[in-house]
């Protein structure tokens, strides 16, 4: 197996033979084609000492069809589909099962891991969702199917960490509060932070919409003041969003990336995101740049992702908003429906806490 890097991130060459029909050409398949096609000089003189005399009845070549005796060039080949989307994820993995340093971390898991990781999806039409596996209160997400923070608001966790007087599912001045009340004073999770600290997630749509072609189109979970107050501090640290051909892209910077179960969770939340805003300010969603930093596998997920790698990924589903939405605050769940999402049978991972 051979492991390849394009300026997107890590591309692979897969042993399995439903991947790698995707990538089975390589420089050096193009370099042994071109050398195979020129005869050795040796060949090419002697071709030329028989060649006929001038003057000398030729072979006539075969007449060309009728649309080239006109002038007109016979059309292009139509060009290659594009790569699944989902086989950089499915690489990314692949890379740090080889490549990856074994490495402790707070959990006591173990991990495997790779400093520096880069992948590119279109959202062109679709939500990127692995097929192959605002609030700061932990029990509101999870009453609405968002699992993913129930361990770290735990009771015991929360205790584990010091925040023994802290409601049961109160995270701390997490994602939700910095993207709408960054630097404001954090308390609970039930106060009310109303014009309090910096709105990001309002001034980048106002940006977007006034001045696409700013480059400071920024929000940062990443509070440095607040770090203390948090549950856990922000993986998904900061994404800037770029316009340009009437399309909104975005990347997002992610200090710390669970390849198991973190990872697909944080390319579909983004992804959304993206779409949302584009759907606000009037343009259509174009990329999402996904650059992580520390890109780690637990120990106890290798088998797992083993499993996976072996899988092929099923399309990409659409997503389709039902209705015109002006604000950010006015989406609600019914307004999304996602068509053609065929996901392989769930994976089990256990989460490290």
């Amino acid at each position: 197996m051979t492991i390849r890097k394009n300026a997107h991130g890590v591309w692979r060459q897969p042993t399995t033979p439903t991947l790698s029909r995707q990538y089975n050409t390589t420089q050096a398949d193009h370099q042994s084609q071109s050398r195979h096609s020129r005869p050795p000089p040796s060949e090419t003189r002697s071709r030329a000492r028989t060649m006929p005399a001038a003057g000398s009845e030729l072979p006539r070549p075969p007449s060309p069809p009728a649309a080239q005796e006109r002038g007109a060039e016979p059309p292009p080949p139509p060009p290659p589909p594009p790569p699944h989307g989902e086989l950089q994820y499915l690489g990314q993995i692949e890379h740090i099962l080889r490549c990856g340093s074994r490495k402790d971390d707070r959990t006591g898991t173990g991990t495997l891991s790779v400093f520096g990781m880069q992948a590119r999806y279109s959202l062109r039409g679709i939500l990127v969702v692995i097929t192959t596996p605002g609030s700061t209160n932990a029990k509101e997400l999870s009453s609405k199917g968002v699992k993913i923070w129930d361990a770290n608001g735990s009771r015991d966790f929360l205790d584990s960490l010091g925040f023994s007087t802290r409601e049961e599912g109160d995270l701390g001045p997490v994602y939700g509060f910095q993207w709408r009340h960054f630097g404001a004073e954090y308390k609970d999770m039930h106060s009310d932070y109303s014009g309090e600290g910096v709105d990001q997630l309002q001034k980048v749509i106002d940006t977007i919409k006034t001045n696409p072609n700013d480059r400071r189109i920024i929000m940062c979970a990443w509070n440095p003041k607040d770090l203390p107050l948090m549950a856990l501090p922000p993986c998904h640290a900061l994404c800037q969003f770029y316009v340009v051909n009437g399309e909104l892209s975005c990347q997002l910077y992610q200090r710390s990336g669970d390849m198991g179960l973190g990872v697909p969770f944080n390319i579909a939340s983004y992804s959304l995101l993206t779409c949302m805003i584009a759907h606000i300010t009037g343009l259509k969603p174009g990329d999402f740049v996904h650059t992580l930093g520390d890109a780690h596998i637990y120990l106890n997920h290798i088998e797992p992702l083993k499993m996976q790698l072996q899988r092929e990924p099923r399309p990409f589903p659409k997503l389709r908003i039902l209705r015109k939405v002006e604000k950010i605050d006015d989406f609600k769940a019914e307004d999304f429906q996602v068509e053609g999402y065929n996901p392989h049978p769930t994976i089990k991972m256990e989460m490290a806490v």
